[in-house]
Parts: structure tokens; sequence; C-alpha cells
């Protein structure tokens, strides 16, 4: 299916010379004078290599048809990560490369969503947050105010992120799973 570039964004997956290509980043670019273009950063599915294309905004680019499904995250071997639909109940295995970033914050049971080509894995959508509980940082001050600068803490995932000062060793926080970012306590 043609698309017009300025359309792309980041997850999409398109195709190029008969390959696939996942994209990573997708940025629309407006000089003062000259053509707008559309600065495509994507990773290709077969062997990850990544490379970065610019298209004047208005090519025609061939995005991949791609079927988007929930699945239920299983567990992770030596062969990847495992991942169940939870209507057919049929597993895939999804490689390293594809989760990429995302697999710290990957909890057993944890609804995903898989975008499919041909019954092949070729890109994930995690949940935007995820509850995790800090493992180390430093003791809560008394008398510190919530304005104060947020202080380093380690995850239960090994992620290592900022919290804020009242945040003590043992609680469990709400991040964002594209950069680690601390959202609230959670509610538990």
């Amino acid at each position: 299916m043609k698309v017009i570039a300025s359309s792309i964004r980041k997850g999409n997956v398109i195709e190029q010379d008969g390959k696939l290509y996942v994209v990573l980043t997708a940025e629309n670019i407006h000089p003062g004078k000259g053509t707008p273009v559309s600065q495509i950063e994507m990773r290709r599915i077969g062997d990850g290599v990544k490379i970065s294309e610019r298209y004047k905004t208005t090519d025609q680019v061939e995005k991949a048809t791609i079927e988007d499904h929930n699945f239920n995250y299983l567990y992770e071997d030596a062969d990847g990560f495992h991942f169940m639909n939870g209507e057919t109940y049929d597993q895939v295995q999804v490689s390293k490369e594809i989760i990429g970033s995302a697999a710290p914050y990957l909890q057993e049971n944890m609804s995903v969503k898989l975008s499919l080509h041909d019954m092949v894995p070729v890109a994930i959508q995690m949940p935007q947050r995820a509850t995790l509980e800090v493992v180390e940082t430093e003791p809560v001050t008394k008398g510190q105010t919530a304005s104060s600068s947020y202080k380093p803490a380690i995850l239960s995932n090994g992620v290592r992120t900022n919290v804020p000062p009242h945040v003590g060793t043992g609680t469990r926080i709400v991040v964002m799973t594209e950069d680690g970012s601390y959202v609230e306590r959670a509610k538990d």
C-alpha cells in the first residue's frame, strides 16, 4: 500500500527493494526555503542493519501490510522472547533485535501488541507504563521539599532512573516504558 512519506510514523513497517524495515524515528523537516523532507531512520527486519533515508514529504513509500495482534508475554530463553496470542493460543518467538530497548520492561503475562507480517513478528508495541520496584536509592531525607531535584535509583528490572526525594527503597513506582522516566508512585 503506497502512502506519502510525511505520514510514516515510528513503528510502521515499510518495504523497500523487496526488504522490510521497521521505522525507528520519523521526522518531517521544513527548511526555511527548499523542499520539505521526511527523515526516516529504520532497521532492516532480516538482519537488524540500521539505515537512514530522506524522502520528499510527497514521495510515495510502500507501507507493508501488517496485522497487529494482542499477545501475552510468557518468558525469555536463549532463542528469544516467547509470546502467546490470548484468542488463538498460538505462540510466537520474537528475536532480541525486535524487542530491543523494551526488553527490561517485559513482565510475565504483560499484554503487548505485536505487528505481524505473514505471521512473522516484525515490531512490538509496549504498554506506555510499567510498575516496578525501587531496589536501590539514597535514603529519604527529612525536610526535603518536593520541588528539589530528583535522585538516582535502580529499579527491579536493572534500569537506572531518577525519582523524587521522597521515594525510598522498596517503593513500587510507575515508569514510562519508552525511556524509564518516573511517572508516579504505584497505587497498590
